[in-house]
């Protein structure tokens, strides 16, 4: 197979395991990465009441897992330049099932935040050299399905991962879902270890190889997309629960449903965006930032009925597959900092992770009630299409 443009290919041997099997193991640290981080947004009313705060409050908690992965991503790209893939991904993985474990046994509010903090550091840097070991081992053409693959672990987590986390967060306690968390995470450094090919350091790599990205005008817009116009889909989810409970009235069992629903919305989004954005990648953003600001301003209305909000919770998910594209277009623009723009995809969708909620709970607790956050959401996708908007002209002036 052809080594994909501006993709350093894995400086090994083609793995002994077949490449379905290799993206299927990378695959696995998404489903648990995914389940931790929305999962924990469904548990805002358990782990708030367990540990003694109000649910605003408790919103923090996900800011301080969204901060640890924008301040990880970058950090542990670049100090770990000189390390082999499949190396740091286990390393990664190993460190982020620790921090899951510390999660559920957090005694009290401050410790909770420490370690999410500590949880949302290996993050970022996971998924993307996930993403740059997925890519690099299929042809040129099929690079954002290959990434689409690597996402699909963290969007089959909405479907499986969440509902089952949210499901013992009810049943014998919130503890329980980062403990399922911190078995998964471990899961997961079996198979990279397994099945992961046996890569060397890239030769000429090094921590101000990677720093270069920052200097980088392209790489930024592309982070900004992700920063400002995933914030809408943070801010609905963070406080999808309680809008259930509170608005649309469905018991707790039906929880879990809406969540499934979200997460199956998110997957098929990841299985059909992918195919179009191989040929057509910045008009398939372009389109998915118009689905996302238009589901999101339905979110007020949608709320007041099950049905209603469930297909809109649909169609918010499925319009995450901006994530994919964004990859992509990372690969595209990076050069030879591969890594570190990579892992800063992540850090721009965290930051989206920490706005979107900040700003919802902002409009929450000045007295708009719990569906301002679809309003809320839809400003913030408008944003990101103005962002994409103006990558598109740099694009075409730099041509």
């Amino acid at each position: 197979m052809n080594a994909p443009a501006h993709v350093a290919p894995v400086t090994a041997e083609r793995p002994a395991a077949p490449v379905a099997l290799v993206h299927f193991a990378l695959a696995m640290g998404g489903f648990a990465i995914g389940t931790t981080e929305f999962a924990t947004m469904s548990l805002v009313p358990y782990f708030a009441k367990g540990l003694g705060i109000d649910e605003p409050t408790a919103g923090h908690v996900i800011s301080a897992y969204a901060l640890g992965v924008v301040v990880g991503a970058p950090l542990l790209a670049v100090a770990a330049a000189k390390l082999s893939r499949r190396t740091l991904l286990i390393l990664l993985m190993t460190a982020f099932a620790l921090f899951n474990g510390l999660s559920a046994l957090a005694p009290t509010y401050h410790w909770m935040l420490l370690f999410r903090f500590l949880s949302g550091l290996p993050h970022g840097a996971y998924f993307g050299i996930a993403a740059l070991v997925a890519a690099s081992l299929v042809p040129t053409n099929q690079r954002s399905q290959a990434v689409g693959r690597v996402m699909l672990g963290l969007t089959v987590a909405t479907i499986l991962g969440v509902p089952l986390a949210n499901w013992l967060g009810q049943a014998v306690g919130w503890r329980w879902g980062f403990g399922v968390v911190a078995v998964l995470a471990l899961l997961t450094v079996l198979l990279v270890a397994l099945f992961a090919p046996r890569d060397k350091p890239e030769p000429g790599v090094s921590p101000l190889t990677e720093l270069s990205a920052l200097a980088n005008k392209r790489v930024w817009l592309t982070l900004g997309i992700g920063a400002i116009g995933f914030g809408g889909m943070f801010c609905v989810y963070t406080y999808l629960a309680s809008t259930l409970f509170d608005v649309t009235r469905v018991s707790a069992a039906m929880l879990p449903v809406v969540l499934a629903i979200f997460g199956v919305g998110l997957t098929l989004g990841n299985i059909v965006a992918p195919r179009f954005a191989d040929k057509a990648l910045m008009p398939t953003g372009a389109a998915l930032l118009v689905g996302s600001v238009v589901s999101l301003a339905l979110y007020p209305l949608a709320a007041l009925h099950f049905w209603s909000i469930s297909l809109d919770v649909f169609a918010i998910g499925f319009t995450g597959a901006l994530g994919t594209v964004l990859q992509t277009r990372l690969m595209d623009v990076a050069g030879k900092a591969q890594a570190l723009a990579a892992a800063l995809n992540h850090s721009a969708f965290n930051t989206a992770n920490a706005l979107g909620p900040l700003l919802g709970g902002l409009a929450i607790a000045a007295g708009y009630g719990w569906t301002s956050t679809g309003w809320v959401g839809a400003l913030l996708a408008a944003g990101g299409l103005v962002v994409l908007g103006v990558a598109v002209l740099d694009d075409r002036r730099t041509a």
